[in-house]
C-alpha cells in the first residue's frame, strides 16, 4: 500500500511539476501565443494545446515522419531554454530551430537519441519563431506534446484586457469626386463613371504609387497614403457622400494558424471588390446594404428601406488571398482570391489582411430614388491602391493581425 501511495505521489508531482527556477527566471514567453503544426491527429489535439499552459491537454500529429510544431512569439526574442513535455508518443530524433521570418531556420539543438518524458533544454538563440522538428518517431503513433514552453526575453505580450479580434483600421472622409479610375482606366481621365475618392487627396486617372506616397492623405492615420474609391451615391440625382469611410484591416476568413502567417500588403498592390456590371443581387453577394441604428433590418445586396433616425450602410469585403507575385492583373481580379474552407487556394497561397469597406450615408426611407453611379445598389464595388509605408504596414500586421488583437487607427490595442 505504501509503495502504491508513493508511486501515486510521484506521478502527481510529475503532472504538476513546474520548470526549474533557473529557466523560469528568464520568463515564459510562448504561453498563449499562436502555435501551428505540420499536421494534427484530429481536431481534438490542435497545436494550440501545446502552448496553453495546461499539461493535461496535448497536440498530436499524424502518424508519419517528419512532423513539426512551432510557436510565433510575436516579435524577436532571446531564447535561453525550452521545456518539452512529451506524451507517450515521442520523437527519437528531433531538433529545435529558431527563425526571424518563419522561413529561414537556425538549429539550436538536435538529438537522435531522444528518450521522451519531460526535458528542459538549454539553448542559445534568437528569433520570432521557435520550431520543434521531429524526423523519427519512437512509436507507431505520431508525435505528441503536452506542453512546449519557450523561455527567454522579448517577444510580444498581449496587453491585459485586449480584445481578441485581429483588426486595425483607417478612418477616411470623402476627399473628391472624379469620373476617373486609375486601376480600370489608367491614364484615361473621364473614362469612368463618377467615383468618390477617400484617403489620398490627389487621386486621378494617372495616379501612380509614387504619386500616392508623395501626396497628402485625409485618413486617420494620415500615414496611410493609400487611395480608396467607390461609385458615387445619388439621392434624387444629387450626390451624397458618406459621413465617413471606414476601412477595416482584419484577420478572419481563414484559420488562426493562417492568420498567424498573414503577410503585409505589398506596396502598390491593387485590389477590386464587388461587381460594377451586376445585373441583379445574385451577381454581387459580397456587397451588403443594411441600416445603422435601425435594429432588425435584414441585409441585402441591393438597397434597403431604413427607418427614420437611421442611416443607410454599405459593407464590402475584399479578397485576401494573393498569388504572391502580381500587384495587378489584366482583369484586375485574378491575382487575388477569396478563401475557401478557411484556407487560401493553392493558386493564391499568401494570406494578406482582409480589407472591409464600410460606408454610412446620411439618408433613410424608401430607396426608390437611390442609385449609384454604376447603377443599382447591387453594383456596389470598391477599389484599393495600397500606399501604406512598408514598415508601418508590417508593424500593424505583426502587432494586431498575427497575434489577434483589436487595434485602433494608431495601430495599437
Amino acid at each position: 500500500m505504501r509503495r502504491a501511495l508513493f508511486a501515486a505521489a510521484i506521478l502527481l508531482a510529475g503532472l504538476i511539476a513546474l520548470p526549474s527556477s533557473a529557466n523560469a527566471a528568464d520568463g515564459l514567453i510562448s504561453q498563449g501565443k499562436t502555435a501551428t503544426a505540420s499536421s494534427t491527429e484530429s481536431a481534438a489535439f490542435p497545436a494550440s494545446n501545446a502552448v496553453d499552459g495546461n499539461f493535461g491537454t496535448r497536440w498530436s500529429s499524424a502518424f508519419s515522419d517528419p512532423q513539426w510544431l512551432q510557436v510565433d512569439l510575436g516579435a524577436s526574442a532571446t531564447i535561453t531554454s525550452v521545456l518539452i513535455d512529451w506524451e507517450s508518443a515521442y520523437a527519437r530524433s528531433f531538433s529545435l530551430k529558431t527563425s526571424a521570418n518563419g522561413s529561414s531556420w537556425t538549429t539550436v539543438y538536435s538529438t537522435t537519441t531522444g528518450a521522451g518524458g519531460r526535458q528542459t533544454l538549454t539553448v542559445s538563440g534568437s528569433g520570432r519563431y521557435v520550431r520543434l522538428e521531429s524526423t523519427a518517431r519512437a512509436t507507431q503513433w505520431g508525435v505528441s506534446l503536452n506542453e512546449f514552453q519557450v523561455f527567454g526575453t522579448g517577444g510580444t505580450t498581449i496587453p491585459p484586457g485586449a480584445v481578441r479580434v485581429a483588426e486595425f483600421l483607417a478612418d477616411c472622409p470623402a476627399s473628391h469626386r472624379l469620373p476617373d479610375d486609375p486601376i480600370i482606366f489608367p491614364n484615361l481621365p473621364g473614362a469612368s463613371h463618377m467615383h468618390s475618392f477617400f484617403g489620398s487627396e490627389t487621386t486621378k486617372a494617372s495616379t501612380t504609387v509614387t504619386d500616392l506616397l508623395n501626396a497628402n492623405s485625409n485618413c486617420n492615420p494620415s500615414i496611410d497614403k493609400s487611395a480608396y474609391w467607390i461609385p458615387t451615391f445619388y439621392n434624387n440625382n444629387v450626390p451624397v457622400e458618406p459621413t465617413t469611410g471606414v476601412f477595416y484591416y482584419l484577420g478572419e476568413g481563414v484559420s488562426d494558424a493562417l492568420i498567424a502567417q498573414t503577410q503585409p500588403f505589398p506596396l502598390g498592390l491593387r485590389i477590386v471588390a464587388g461587381n460594377a456590371k451586376a445585373t441583379g443581387p445574385a451577381d454581387n453577394t459580397i456587397a451588403r446594404w443594411s441600416c445603422l441604428g435601425a435594429g432588425q433590418v435584414n441585409p441585402s445586396s441591393d438597397f434597403v428601406t431604413c427607418p427614420a433616425g437611421s442611416m443607410l450602410e454599405s459593407y464590402l469585403d475584399f479578397p485576401h488571398c494573393w498569388d504572391g507575385v502580381n500587384l495587378d492583373s489584366t482583369d484586375h481580379k485574378s491575382h487575388m482570391a477569396y478563401p475557401v474552407g478557411n484556407a487560401c487556394p493553392a493558386s493564391h497561397p499568401v494570406v494578406v489582411p482582409k480589407l472591409r469597406q464600410v460606408m454610412r450615408y446620411p439618408v433613410n426611407g424608401s430607396p426608390a430614388n437611390f442609385r449609384l453611379a454604376s447603377g443599382a445598389g447591387y453594383t456596389m464595388h470598391g477599389d484599393f491602391f495600397n500606399a501604406w509605408p512598408v514598415d508601418e504596414m508590417a508593424r500593424r500586421v505583426n502587432d494586431c493581425i498575427r497575434i489577434i488583437v483589436k487595434c485602433g487607427a494608431d495601430g495599437r490595442p
